[in-house]
């Protein structure tokens, strides 16, 4: 496999990860897809790392000696945005969970493929910088405007703070305000997987329900469709406001 942006500069990944064996071959897999890769094997290393080096993508596990992952990505978090793919060793639900709950933009369970993840650092990445694809049309509905090429969101004038997985879902609901879609459809489309945990495409709405909703707990924009998935409802959420709906520039 290439670099994706030969183009440019070598994208940097950081690799976490306690485990020498699974560090190393995973580097191994990333040098020769092309990234410059560097090494931590516990969180103060890595975020002494990211401050160096500040990488385009983490790879990072789960299950850390003292400072763990999660801690680890909020802490890159508070940073500013840069992708995380989490790994998690034991396959549970809630700490994919609770991983995406706190901006994990994508998991792979161990044991995996090295060469699965080196696609799904592809993936994300080729998402997180808009490689080969051409910028869309300026969206505005309701209130939410959101710029493809700049990949920045606003509610009423108001940057909204989104990861890279939000950002894109956010631009395919709103892109197609008033219809229906099934989370396996969002997660082909958005996440570019065959299948998954569907459970990913419920974490991300319920986060980003939180960030452009005025009551989470009762979503006007975001609704959910039973049975079928969900649906982002501009015409009632503009028509409660008095306002028009979808307008692409």
């Amino acid at each position: 496999m290439q670099n994706p942006h030969p183009a440019h500069r070598p994208l940097r990944v950081l690799v976490v990860d306690d485990d020498p064996t699974v560090s190393e071959v995973v580097t191994g897999y990333l040098d020769r897809a092309g990234y410059t890769v560097d090494r931590a094997a516990d969180g103060p290393a890595a975020l002494e790392c990211a401050t160096r080096h500040r990488p385009d993508l983490v790879v990072l596990d789960l299950m850390l000696p003292g400072m763990d992952g999660l801690e680890v990505c909020r802490a890159l978090r508070a940073r500013g945005p840069v992708p995380v793919i989490m790994l998690t060793a034991r396959g549970d639900e809630d700490d994919r969970i609770l991983g995406l709950e706190i901006g994990a933009d994508d998991y792979v369970t161990k044991p995996f493929s090295p060469r699965e993840l080196v696609l799904r650092v592809e993936s994300v990445l080729r998402r997180s910088t808009g490689a080969g694809d051409r910028p869309g049309p300026l969206l505005e509905a309701a209130g939410i405007t959101v710029e493809p090429a700049a990949r920045r969101a606003t509610k009423d004038g108001r940057e909204l703070a989104l990861t890279l997985r939000e950002f894109d879902l956010l631009s395919y609901l709103v892109k197609h305000s008033g219809q229906a879609c099934t989370r396996e459809r969002l997660m082909h489309e958005v996440w570019g997987w065959e299948f998954g945990d569907l459970s990913t495409v419920t974490v991300h709405v319920r986060r980003l329900r939180g960030k452009i909703e005025d009551d989470p707990a009762a979503p006007a924009l975001i609704q959910t469709v039973w049975g079928v998935g969900y649906r982002f409802d501009a015409a009632s959420a503009a028509a409660a406001d008095g306002v028009e709906g979808v307008d692409a520039r």
